[in-house]
């Protein structure tokens, strides 16, 4: 070893090391300490966030860009063929809680929960009932109102006879059936002829023989007049009666015949209306 020479420190071209102090070319260290190579470290490998972070942006702008395009095709076609409204059903009553159930759980059901075969038989009633009402109506014939009183209901010849009684309420006069109903009888007495008012019939003889009477006249008077007692007859008598049925009748004798049960009058006779 020369000493002559100056020492180098543990390295060339500098302390330590070579290239410098403490390591080649400045730094502390130049390829190892002590004149030790140290092995260099490697670079730090780039990160890939970046990478993601670009790769996962363009996947998200194509899922938005495939949902749009389908919500404006289905957009289109709702505009282009448009859902019917849905139905209605019938309206059907609600109850309320605490209602109670009128009628029972028998009664009958409302008119909104109609079968088919009821609302098609309700339609046709429906149908009917205006049809008839549509249809003109006739008024019924209407009946002539009755006679005035004082109108002759019966005028003609009677005969009464013996055992043959007349009723005059009927047209023409005949015996009734019901003897009640029978108004007059004629009956010999000697060699006389009675008349005998029956079943509260009156009778009166009319006195002025000028003239014969009329409705008015047997009416003023028969009713305060009149009796039931029997009449005795003569050829041109005239008589107002008033039957047992309230109508007003006169009488005037025409003939007289027979004796016994062969007894006959023959009378003119009119019956007025009440």
């Amino acid at each position: 070893m020369n000493s002559e020479e100056p020492r180098q420190p543990y390295g060339e071209h500098g302390a330590y090391g070579g290239n410098g102090a403490y390591g080649g070319n400045g730094g502390y260290v130049a390829n190892g300490a002590y004149g030790t190579q140290m092995p260099v470290a490697p670079a730090r490998a780039t990160s890939h966030r970046g990478a993601w972070i670009g790769a996962g942006a363009t996947l998200v702008a194509a899922v938005i860009g495939v949902v749009g395009a389908y919500l404006i095709s289905s957009n289109n076609n709702s505009n282009a063929n448009p859902t019917p409204p849905a139905a209605q059903g019938p309206a059907t009553s609600a109850t309320t809680p605490g209602e109670d159930n009128q009628g029972g759980d028998d009664a009958a059901p409302s008119d909104a929960s109609q079968s088919p075969e009821s609302a098609e038989s309700a339609g046709s009633t429906g149908s009917t009932d205006s049809t008839e009402s549509s249809a003109p109506t006739t008024a019924p014939p209407t009946t002539p109102p009755g006679k005035p009183a004082g109108t002759v209901a019966w005028q003609g010849a009677l005969a009464i006879m013996w055992a043959d009684d007349k009723d005059l309420d009927s047209a023409p006069p005949v015996e009734s059936e019901i003897n009640e109903e029978n108004d007059l009888s004629l009956y010999p007495f000697g060699t006389s002829y009675m008349l005998q008012p029956k079943n509260r019939v009156k009778a009166l003889v009319w006195k002025d023989t000028a003239k014969a009477p009329t409705y008015e006249d047997c009416a003023g008077v028969v009713d305060t007049l009149g009796t039931s007692a029997e009449v005795k007859l003569k050829t041109g008598l005239a008589l107002c009666a008033s039957t047992n049925d309230g109508r007003l009748a006169r009488l005037t004798v025409k003939e007289l015949t027979g004796q016994g049960s062969d007894t006959t009058g023959v009378f003119d006779v009119v019956v007025w209306t009440r």
